[in-house]
């Protein structure tokens, strides 16, 4: 896992049980498009007196929409409130039952590929795009069980109108906070060919790696890579576009195979009459290694980015090291 743990990060947790509690009630009574349509409001009283989720998204506004004024750039913040909060109405309609929705997905024969060559598991590496938990639930003809490396939910109404930790046969948490950092359960449940759902553009405290994203420099946590180079397993990136009214795209084309090669960096002179030179060849380091993975996950996530502008909720500035 990455090094140099920090602090525990507080995060701020939105939402309360009243107001899902009346959007639960509007979505049952009236549909979706009626809970849609009350999120102008509350997209607007965010937008005006949430300065932490404001400048959060602000970070990501700046960079994919570079040259907008003040007016212009909370322009595009309110779209991306209203963007996130019409796929959490989406995730509970999906996650309670009481809505179908058509998910389309990409890149499924490679997958059940990838498990026949295979009787180990792999590494879902996920992010804050799209709508991740409907995606989940595609998963499940791959008849292998997920976990969900996440933090245990500390906002009881988020989870439970959301049901983001509710375990059954399908999905499984694991938490970061575990003993170490619940590698050991990380590991037993990729030896036992599960499924490994990691996110990976958040760190959490942790140390991270610099990259390009978006034309700047950008830090993201190498963590899911240098569990899969030790397991000797595939990362596969996980997608999900909102289409459309009740119509999701999830893709899982992009598949890495982390590993360390060791190479010499460049060559080093044979010691010295006095003992002092070096031997050999000087090695890249293995978190240097892993630098490449990270850098194509960031590609990967950048292209999402030109395509759905208004589906990448990281409302957290991952530019600031």
């Amino acid at each position: 896992m990455p090094e140099n743990k920090g602090e525990k990060i507080v995060v701020k947790k939105r939402g309360n049980a009243l107001g899902f509690w009346f959007f639960r009630g509007v979505f049952r009574i009236f549909g979706l498009r009626a809970a849609y349509s009350f999120l102008y409001l509350v997209c607007l009283h965010y937008l005006l007196f949430d300065r932490q989720a404001t400048q959060g998204a602000l970070a990501y506004i700046k960079r994919r929409f570079p040259g907008k004024n003040f007016l212009s750039a909370r322009l595009q913040v309110y779209r991306l409130f209203i963007s996130q909060g019409q796929q959490l109405i989406d995730r509970y309609a999906a996650v309670s039952g009481h809505a179908a929705f058509d998910v389309q997905v990409v890149g499924m024969e490679q997958l059940d590929e990838l498990l026949r060559q295979r009787s180990g598991g792999f590494i879902l590496l996920t992010a804050h795009v799209g709508n991740w938990q409907i995606a989940l639930t595609t998963l499940k003809n791959l008849n292998r069980k997920v976990h969900l490396v996440m933090r245990p939910e500390d906002n009881p109404a988020v989870e439970r109108s959301l049901n983001i930790s509710r375990p059954d046969d399908f999905i499984r948490v694991i938490s970061p906070e575990a003993e170490l950092d619940g590698v050991i359960q990380i590991m037993n449940a990729l030896k036992a060919g599960d499924i490994v759902s990691i996110m990976g553009d958040r760190k959490y405290g942790f140390d991270g790696l610099a990259v390009d994203f978006l034309g700047d420099k950008a830090y993201l946590p190498y963590g899911a890579f240098t569990i899969a180079a030790a397991a000797d397993c595939p990362v596969v990136v996980l997608l999900t576009s909102r289409l459309a009214y009740k119509k999701y795209l999830v893709d899982v084309r992009n598949v890495f195979n982390p590993r360390y090669q060791n190479v010499p960096r460049h060559p080093r002179p044979d010691v010295s009459a006095d003992g002092n030179r070096p031997v050999g060849p000087a090695r890249v380091s293995k978190r240097e290694e892993l630098r490449g993975f990270v850098q194509a996950f960031a590609v990967v996530l950048d292209k999402y980015t030109q395509e759905y502008p208004y589906q990448c909720f990281l409302f957290s500035d991952i530019w600031k090291k």
